[in-house]
């Protein structure tokens, strides 16, 4: 579902820009219609950050096209078409309400990385409190914002009260050079071991 509305946000708001939709979340906002924090990259190369908010749209045109063919039709099959009359006539529509830059983004706040919490603070010229709808989708957003924020902006991003292990799990294990070094030291240590264990020859 989430990739068939990427793709519908994309085709219907973003390409149309000529920018590419990197990622998005549900959030909870005050008002009744569904929000989604995007990250998208610009034409420019530039990464920004918006508040979509998605509404549903009725279709005028293919309302009366569809009223004309359901009077034309009689029993089932103008059962059919008044079905899908309801259906067609109504369109998601989408709405950028909030846009920032990536750039601009100081500061990363995750609150309270030993509670279940999917509220965070993004840092920018203000500070705005985002709510997502798990604490999983909270940590991917932070993720793609750290990669997006060392492709494009040059610089790490920062991060508070999050778990780096779940941001950047790779940072807990080894990098191959590291692991090298590792075995010839444990090699060395091997190789002293047995030698202090060898007999020495007396005269």
């Amino acid at each position: 579902m989430s990739s068939l509305l990427k793709k519908e946000m994309q085709r219907m708001l973003f390409r149309p820009e000529g920018q590419k939709l990197q990622m998005f979340i549900e959030i909870d906002e005050a008002t009744p219609e569904r929000h989604f924090l995007c990250v998208y990259v610009t034409k420019t190369k530039e990464v920004q950050l918006s508040v979509v908010r998605s509404q549903k749209s009725h279709n005028s045109g293919s309302k009366k096209s569809l009223n004309s063919q359901k009077s034309q039709n009689s029993g089932s099959n103008k059962k059919l078409k008044s079905q899908f009359c309801l259906s067609s006539c109504l369109m998601n529509s989408y709405l950028k309400t909030e846009v920032w830059l990536l750039q601009d983004l100081t500061l990363l706040d995750g609150r309270d990385p030993d509670v279940d919490d999917p509220c965070f603070l993004m840092h920018f010229s203000t500070v705005r409190s985002v709510t997502a709808f798990s604490c999983g989708a909270k940590y991917c957003m932070a993720r793609v914002l750290v990669a997006l924020s060392d492709k494009h902006c040059g610089r790490p991003l920062t991060l508070v009260n999050y778990d780096l292990a779940y941001i950047s799990p790779s940072t807990v294990y080894l990098n191959r050079g590291d692991c090298m070094v590792l075995m010839q030291i444990c090699f060395y240590a091997v190789n002293l071991v047995c030698l202090s264990l060898c007999p020495v020859p007396l005269d």
